[in-house]
């Protein structure tokens, strides 16, 4: 059972309700404020089940490795206490951007290590390591953007069509055989969850994380401009040797900066409302 399953309070009793649309009184939640788009029909040839399945295979033997290493945070450390409360403001607007959202068995956990790095698994499965909050000292706000931005990748479903890119290209196979019948791929999936974490996601797929996870953050209360004074943050760390592993898929510069800064003006009224309503 996950964390967010047990989660009992009435704050977040009221956000659960908030996605339960069909058939009930509430409000449809407002238009997406930023544009990025279709995502690819290609990521339909590795099946999204089971690419979940595979990632939440991986993600367990991550979090049991870690835990026997004792690196594994408790439920009571303080900064899992922190992750897990903006986790709780932003995912119930993760459906919005993929209805699958909706059934994933979300989970926040942190792990002990100095790198700077966090990452969402396709179904949901968060992870920070401690390396980037004591290195960046982030604020609220700009936690609540390395999450949204992670679990935007997840939710857009973007390793899935990396995935299915490479392993199309590798097996020679077309989408035209896929939807023949042609299971390959789907056979394969099931193998790739080790994958993951070393995807090197395009400038596409980085910049649309960006702006999706913009709009996460604002509905969840967190000031958009912490965007753009995160990735600051990110820069200057790694302007140093070698720079954190967190950058080598996630490139930091001045037109991602830039970017950012000119989307923060169209979900500042999300923001505001959020903060109304909390």
């Amino acid at each position: 059972m996950c964390w967010l399953c047990n989660t009992k309070s009435s704050a977040w009793a009221s956000r659960r309700a908030f996605l339960a649309i069909a058939g009930t009184s509430v409000a449809v939640p407002a238009m997406a404020q930023v544009d990025v788009g279709k995502s690819s029909a290609l990521r339909k040839l590795v099946p999204a089940e089971t690419l979940e399945n595979a990632a939440n295979k991986q993600y367990a033997e991550m979090m049991a490795e870690a835990n026997g290493q004792k690196a594994l945070a408790t439920a009571k450390h303080p900064q899992l206490v922190r992750l897990r409360g903006i986790a709780q403001r932003l995912i119930p607007h993760a459906a919005q951007w993929n209805d699958r959202a909706r059934q994933w068995s979300w989970e926040v956990n942190l792990i002990g290590s100095k790198q700077l790095n966090a990452f969402c698994m396709p179904g949901g499965k968060i992870a920070f390591y401690t390396g980037l909050l004591d290195q960046l000292k982030p604020t609220d706000d700009e936690v609540a953007m390395v999450m949204g931005h992670e679990m935007a990748h997840a939710l857009r479903e973007h390793g899935r069509e990396r995935l299915a890119k490479s392993q199309a290209t590798s097996l020679g196979l077309s989408l035209g055989a896929q939807l023949l019948g042609l299971g390959q791929i789907g056979e394969v999936a099931a193998n790739l969850g080790t994958q993951l974490l070393s995807l090197k996601f395009s400038r596409e797929d980085e910049s649309e994380a960006d702006l999706v996870g913009l709009e996460l953050a604002a509905r969840g209360g967190y000031a958009p401009q912490a965007g753009a004074s995160l990735w600051r943050k990110m820069a200057q760390a790694g302007s140093g040797a070698g720079g954190p592993k967190f950058l080598s898929t996630h490139p930091s510069g001045p037109d991602r900066i830039r970017e950012l800064e000119l989307n923060a003006p169209k979900v500042q009224g999300l923001y505001e409302q959020a903060r109304k309503a909390g």
